[in-house]
């Protein structure tokens, strides 16, 4: 039973960091996109669903009549998993007590926010719309109407950023009602405005001294607040992993649809064309590529994505040809104490963690 991506390609405006596939196109184009998306949907038909994920872009900048459209052509094509988990990704600034009423209404049960920083200075330079209080006011919205699965997205190493205000933005976010916390250094990603601002010298990336210190914070703060850090990036509650993003770590298949969307089967992975208009006039399948993984491929999928979770890689997974010349690449590091093999899974300690790059780029 495989999980369901639906990519929403559209933002208000674009943030300087993101590398995404988004547009800000007007919106006689969002009401083609759903029909569209609908059509893709319908080629899908008669799986059962564990998850779904609607990411982007920004998916609450759709109507709530586009989304019920979305949500009928999904429920009339797949039956769902009595317990599925369905996640609605959303800025703050598009959250009103009527928006997640309706999303209630439509079954979602998870909302992830992306709020990035609670700083407005920050906020103003990341190109984000919301402000901190818009961005509280959001979560304490989405708790009231009854969605008690809530994550926020938090990014440090901003330029300028010092550790004492990253440090009051894990606070802030730890005060709130949320179950999980996903959070990422900020990378300067060729193309995007920030990118440019980096090239003319106007920016500059964070000194790796300091970007390791707020990591530290990050995984401090949070342990001590009860959240368990199940995988490099992501934070949560007991019970309130990310099951569709989990599906991703470990290797399960799922369905992607929209443009830009990728969809995994366990040996093939398809990519629809990062081309909105395109994919609105396509009549049947989208443009798309397939990739067929090799062998050889597959087991750096496998090293990469199950040694990112806490839990590590089930060293039964690896083929037995692959075995010991895995083990043997570790050793330096378990000698170390950066790797541990326990109950026959290999993963990282919490030194490792912070060499994780490194390490991964080693065992393959």
């Amino acid at each position: 039973m495989p999980g369901l991506y639906i990519h929403v390609p559209f933002c208000s405006k674009r943030c300087i960091y993101c590398d995404f596939y988004s547009t800000t196109l007007g919106r006689d184009l969002r009401q083609q996109y759903t029909d569209a998306l609908c059509r893709e949907i319908k080629l899908y038909r008669g799986e059962e669903l564990s998850t779904i994920y609607f990411g982007g872009g920004t998916p609450s900048q759709l109507t709530f009549l586009q989304l019920s459209q979305i949500f009928e052509t999904i429920h009339h094509n797949f039956s769902l998993m009595s317990d599925a988990e369905i996640t609605m990704e959303a800025n703050p600034d598009d959250v009103t007590q009527e928006f997640i009423v309706e999303l209630a209404r439509l079954g979602v049960n998870r909302v992830s926010l992306g709020i990035q920083t609670f700083n407005d200075e920050h906020l103003k330079f990341l190109n984000r719309r919301h402000s901190a209080q818009e961005a509280i006011q959001a979560v304490e919205w989405i708790d009231s109407v009854g969605i008690k699965n809530i994550s926020v997205d938090l990014i440090y190493g901003l330029p300028n950023e010092t550790l004492e205000e990253w440090r009051e933005d894990v606070r802030q976010a730890l005060s709130l009602p949320i179950t999980h916390l996903s959070s990422y250094c900020l990378m300067i990603e060729e193309g995007t405005v920030l990118f440019k601002l980096w090239e003319k010298g106007q920016v500059k990336e964070v000194e790796e001294e300091m970007e390791l210190s707020m990591f530290q914070t990050l995984i401090e703060m949070t342990e001590r607040e009860g959240f368990e850090h199940y995988e490099i990036s992501n934070f949560a509650r007991a019970g309130f992993h990310s099951q569709h993003n989990s599906r991703y770590w470990q290797g399960l298949p799922y369905i992607g649809c929209g443009p830009g969307a990728h969809g995994f089967d366990g040996r093939t992975r398809r990519s629809n064309n990062a081309d909105l208009r395109a994919y609105i006039a396509a009549p049947g399948l989208p443009p798309h590529s397939v990739e067929n993984l090799t062998e050889e491929e597959r087991f750096e999928e496998l090293v990469f994505t199950r040694m990112r979770m806490m839990q590590g890689l089930n060293l039964q997974e690896v083929p037995s040809d692959k075995r010991q010349q895995l083990l043997l690449r570790a050793k330096p590091f378990i000698d170390k104490g950066n790797l541990e093999c326990v109950n026959n899974h290999l993963r990282l300690t919490r030194s490792g963690i912070f060499i994780s790059d490194y390490i991964f780029s080693n065992l393959i």
